[in-house]
């Protein structure tokens, strides 16, 4: 596992990094990529990308997976926030479909060891994002559950 990198930035927000498309997933510790990097604002922890045009792709795959899977997620308008769990079945299914989709064989649930990875991967195969086979996607992302939290709530 490669070592984490924290840093502290200033609390001026013009001087900040323009986090993660997938910070919430990766702050979850079930994905990780090789090129995030974690930061701490007062009590705030976020992840920032530390190559633009990935962080670009990452942007431009995750629009396309909200624009795509409104439908299964029963919502009109992915332009606003969505609630919390629906935005971590777009990024946990979406990624769980890009798994299946470059290797067929593997379990795909929704964990990702380097998700700039999988994204090149999967620009390589298909030659351009734009190019997914999003409805398959689609099918992952509305299959998708998330796990409860254990515990009684009495």
């Amino acid at each position: 596992m490669r070592a984490r990198v924290t840093i502290r930035l200033p609390k001026n927000k013009s001087l900040r990094p323009l986090n993660c498309p997938f910070e919430k997933a990766i702050l979850s510790t079930r994905c990780d990529c090789a090129l995030a990097e974690r930061y701490v604002v007062g009590e705030r922890t976020g992840v920032r990308c530390r190559a633009a045009p990935a962080r670009r792709d990452c942007i431009d795959l995750v629009k396309a997976l909200r624009d795509n899977a409104r439908f299964a997620l029963k919502v009109t308008d992915t332009t606003a926030g969505l609630a919390f769990g629906k935005e971590m079945r777009i990024l946990y299914g979406g990624l769980a479909g890009l798994q299946r989709l470059l290797d067929p064989g593997a379990t795909a649930d929704g964990r990702a060891a380097d998700i700039h990875a999988l994204v090149e991967a999967a620009r390589r195969r298909y030659h351009a994002l734009d190019a997914l086979p999003y409805p398959e996607l689609v099918r992952d992302i509305a299959a998708y559950r998330l796990t409860r939290r254990g515990g009684s709530r009495s």
